[in-house]
């Protein structure tokens, strides 16, 4: 039940993490945070959580993601638990939120699990959902333009077993992402609403590329 404390904490999280990302990447700025913070509200609803847990770590999951901090999975956590801290926020709440943002991301897909929560799964499903389907596909090309990444190339194609470092440091055409990581999600999903929603994304993604394919053809 959300309390006026809670609230207060929730509305100052917003203001920090609007602040703290107002230049970020477009794919990692504040419209995705808020995109996934009203997905894991949705997707809470049907599950028993801590509501304040969750809407924290959707808030905070890409705080400072390593992707801009040269790979660094230290940096997020901490700037988070800096903030929360400052907040005065309980032990138990801080220390639930640093697990999921340090235990959300895909990593290639491949690493162990040390960590779960209904919390994590929760959010993990709303993150997830917001890099598959038209968003997801717009923010794919988005990175790769922001790092220069050929479009696609036929003769490069997707490794579909890269390991953590591989993933971090790909520089492989953007159309290889949808094999490596975008097209794999859906059965990666946690929750029934997120497996719904990913469902449908994930149908618009295959056609995509396949009009894609025929474009690059000359075929259509």
């Amino acid at each position: 039940m959300r309390t006026k404390q809670t609230s207060s904490l929730v509305e100052k999280t917003i203001q920090f993490v609007k602040e703290t990302l107002k230049n970020a990447e477009g794919g990692h700025d504040w419209f995705h945070i808020e995109r996934v913070y009203k997905n894991s509200i949705l997707i809470a609803q049907g599950e028993n959580c801590n509501q304040l847990v969750v809407e924290l770590a959707a808030l905070l999951h890409d705080i400072a993601d390593s992707k801009f901090y040269h790979g660094d999975e230290t940096v997020g956590p901490a700037v988070a638990k800096a903030f929360l801290e400052k907040e005065n926020t309980p032990s138990e709440i801080v220390e639930h939120v640093v697990k999921i943002i340090e235990n959300i991301s895909f990593k290639g897909g491949n690493e162990p699990k040390n960590f779960y929560s209904i919390e994590l799964a929760i959010v993990q499903d709303a993150d997830r959902l917001d890099a598959i389907g038209a968003i997801g596909i717009a923010r794919a090309f988005h990175y790769g333009g922001y790092k220069n990444r050929k479009l696609y190339d036929p003769k490069i194609k997707p490794n579909l077993h890269l390991t953590k470092e591989e993933y971090k440091n790909s520089t492989a055409p953007t159309i290889n992402h949808f094999y490596e990581k975008l097209l794999l999600l859906k059965d990666l999903m946690n929750t029934e609403t997120g497996k719904r929603i990913a469902q449908e994304r994930h149908l618009f993604m295959e056609s995509y590329l396949n009009q894609f394919y025929s474009e690059w053809a000359g075929e259509v």
